[in-house]
């Protein structure tokens, strides 16, 4: 009767006598299968194909494949395949997505779980392809501002490096033979150098332990939390994170907002973008506080990381009804 409800003429109804589908079973164990990174561009040429077939009145499963088959890129073609047998597995489109955080980004799975919840999909996804786009204009102009610096800095480096380990205690004779007492500068030199020439193989291991040690920082739960309790002390990185969080917390807010959802679920919808665990955790305090029957801006007001006027801004929207825009 409800597959009647929505529409659908069943043909065939029978009990699974296996308890269970055992392929969304094994989806949604922890043996998810695996896929390579997407670059922006990618993810843009992924989104924007799926959108005009959405928009075409394609379904869902037959727009994956053909992305599947027909796809240029063989990374796109690898996506499209994985994400349609999962769902052919009984998970939806946005369950998907969100089973890679890694690769489509939590703005990305928070939209899409927007759209889908919302109804809205195709307006979703064509968002989705604006912010790509924009994050894309805006990698390559922080690239193309670092790439000389970067290289003047490596160039330093070389040089100083080349000049420990090679001029300095080419030296070292001559500065012996002088008998005078060296300044302690160029012992320290000498000695560096010695030292660099006789154990070079600690540069590039301390290279790669700092990077390793702050990756598993970062994906560890107790360091993650202090890392951003540390970042949110700094002033200019601490606006930056902030901003960069909020912007994309209401981004998906109002997606869900403007399509029907009610303000908790918004909220909870909006929480996924959140990168930062201290803002996450206060935005959770927040939609318990809505539960209540608090407005959402008594319940944001508490909240010292979101800007007074953004605040203002929403109490003004909630009293005038206009509160999505």
């Amino acid at each position: 009767q409800e597959v009647k409800n929505l529409g659908f003429i069943p043909i065939s109804v029978y009990e699974d006598s296996n308890g269970g589908n055992k392929q969304a079973d094994q989806i949604k164990s922890e043996h998810l299968p695996k896929l390579r990174s997407l670059s922006t561009n990618e993810k843009i040429n992924f989104t924007s194909t799926f959108k005009l077939l959405m928009q075409s009145g394609v379904p869902v499963i037959e727009s994956l494949v053909f992305l599947e088959n027909e796809a240029d890129s063989p990374k796109l073609r690898e996506a499209a395949g994985v994400i349609k047998t999962q769902i052919l597995a009984g998970a939806t489109y946005s369950e998907t997505i969100a089973r890679y955080p890694d690769i489509f980004g939590h703005v990305y799975i928070g939209l899409t779980k927007a759209g889908e919840d919302s109804g809205e999909m195709e307006k979703t996804l064509t968002r989705l392809v604006e912010l790509l786009e924009k994050q894309e204009a805006i990698k390559s102009r922080v690239i193309g501002a670092l790439i000389y610096p970067v290289f003047v800095i490596c160039l330093a480096i070389a040089a100083l490096m080349i000049m420990l380990m090679f001029v300095f205690p080419a030296f070292k004779d001559m500065f012996t033979n002088l008998g005078d007492k060296l300044p302690i500068y160029t012992k320290i030199c000498l000695e560096l150098g010695e030292f660099l020439k006789a154990y070079w193989v600690i540069i590039p291991v301390g290279i790669a332990s700092i990077v390793g040690g702050i990756y598993y920082a970062l994906k560890n739960e107790t360091t993650k939390n202090k890392i951003d309790e540390i970042l949110l002390k700094i002033p200019i990185i601490k606006d930056l994170l902030v901003a960069a969080n909020l912007s994309n917390f209401f981004a998906v807010m109002q997606v869900a907002f403007d399509a029907g959802i009610p303000v908790i679920d918004c909220l909870y919808l909006g929480n996924i973008t959140i990168t930062n665990s201290l803002l996450n955790k206060a935005l959770k305090k927040a939609s318990r506080k809505i539960q209540t029957g608090q407005r959402l801006s008594v319940a944001l007001k508490n909240i010292t990381l979101i800007p007074k006027m953004m605040v203002f801004l929403i109490a003004i929207g909630e009293q005038s009804g206009r509160l999505g825009e």
